[in-house]
């Protein structure tokens, strides 16, 4: 009788790929960008690190493809935009946290522990903040937009590396209403208040 059990690496197929990404998350969030290895993440997902270049083309195609966003641009235009201006941040606050709360912050601890040392790390994160705020911003017709966005991006940034990346409690595990209560209005300044 065969044992079922698989022996070997994996076969190369889209199975792999998911492997790979899979275990990709789990390398770059524990290790960062530069900490983190081909040989390692390939044996994690047990497949042969060739698969990398294969699927990935590479480190920095299988890193931006494990921080895929949750979101879109669209979606936070749709759920974040849509309402009163004044309650703008409310809604920014709640839904960032809820977003990245339910994944477990561990594709934005990825991209900021990585942001710290790698270049392309700090571009997506940039990219993210500029893509999905930007616009938006500079259509509420405010002074300032580029200040506005840089300052904005700031207390979403430090948010998410105090609660997802350092864990510093109390913030860690703050309830997010009061996270939306405390920093709500700061980030409301920044979007719409004299600066």
């Amino acid at each position: 009788m065969t044992d079922p059990k698989r022996r070997g690496r994996r076969p190369a197929g889209e199975d792999t790929k998911a492997a790979l990404l899979a275990a990709a998350r789990e390398v770059f969030t524990e290790q960062g960008f530069d900490g983190a290895t081909v040989r390692a993440i390939a044996a994690r997902a047990e497949v042969d690190p060739a698969m990398v270049n294969h699927w990935f083309g590479g480190k920095q195609g299988l890193f931006a493809a494990a921080v895929q966003l949750p979101i879109t641009p669209e979606w936070i235009k749709e759920h974040v935009f849509a309402g009163p201006v004044d309650e703008l941040a409310v809604r920014v606050v709640r839904q960032f946290l809820a977003v990245w709360d339910n994944t477990g912050g561990g594709a934005f601890a990825t991209l900021v522990r990585s942001a710290a040392t790698q270049e392309s790390a700090a571009q997506m994160l940039r990219e993210f903040i500029t893509a999905v705020f930007g616009g938006m911003l500079r259509e509420l017709g405010v002074d300032q937009p580029e200040l506005r966005l840089a300052l904005f991006g700031s207390q979403l940034s430090g948010l998410g590396l105090a609660r997802y990346v350092i864990r510093l409690e109390p913030l860690a595990s703050a309830d997010v209403e009061t996270l939306v209560a405390t920093i709500g209005p700061t980030l409301q300044r920044y979007l719409t208040g004299k600066l």
